[in-house]
């Protein structure tokens, strides 16, 4: 493995990365991109000024409690809470579809949201959608499409680690990367105690 470069540690041992090129894809699987234009295509002064993130949103299935607990262990800070919005109880729009439907893209949904100042620098909001029905409960995996986690910065990860996983968190083992652009650094991936996905970074 002369090629390979060793930028990981974890449990004591180099992980061993051989640059590999991406995959090429088709396209988008089931899109028909054919009918839209290219960036360049699109004149400059159609284009909106895209200032800054504004939020980032998790589903839920218990948006209080999930609340609860980023506000007791991370010290986060409740803005504003909404509802239920029930969009059995909000007027039909003129095409038919309910309103949740229209703006939402959920038939029939009735959600709470909290939203919450979870750093300086990110407002986190938790949606809890008690309808429709029919809805799927299980979290995606890292690998899974959809799948993503909330990356936070902390001064210091093992501290971190230790702290979340006496807060009911499960932690993996943390990565030491040990070269290349992020030498020096540690990454940790660890689940809140409703399995959602967190890194710790530093």
């Amino acid at each position: 493995m002369a090629d390979a470069l060793p930028i990981l540690r974890c449990g004591g041992r180099n992980i061993f990365v051989r640059p590999t090129p991406l995959p090429k894809r088709s396209g988008c699987v089931g899109c028909d991109l054919s009918s839209r234009r290219s960036p360049q295509m699109i004149d400059a002064q159609d284009r909106p000024v895209f200032i800054e993130a504004d939020h980032v949103s998790w589903t839920v299935l218990d948006a209080g409690a999930v609340a609860q607990w980023y506000t007791d262990v991370f010290g986060a800070t409740e803005l504003f809470r909404m509802g239920p919005l029930d969009a059995a109880q909000i007027p039909v729009g003129d095409d038919g579809r309910d309103w949740m439907e229209s703006h939402i893209n959920v038939p029939g949904a009735c959600l709470t949201l909290i939203m919450l100042k979870l750093t300086a620098n990110l407002n986190f909001q938790l949606v809890q959608y008690d309808k429709p029905a029919i809805r799927g409960t299980t979290l995606p995996r890292n690998c899974d499409a959809g799948g993503h986690h909330l990356g936070i910065k902390v001064d210091d990860v093992e501290k971190a680690k230790r702290y979340l996983v006496a807060h009911g968190c499960t932690a993996m083992d943390t990565i030491d990367i040990t070269d290349g652009p992020l030498a020096g650094k540690k990454n940790l991936y660890i689940l809140d105690p409703w399995g959602h996905q967190l890194e710790i970074v530093d």
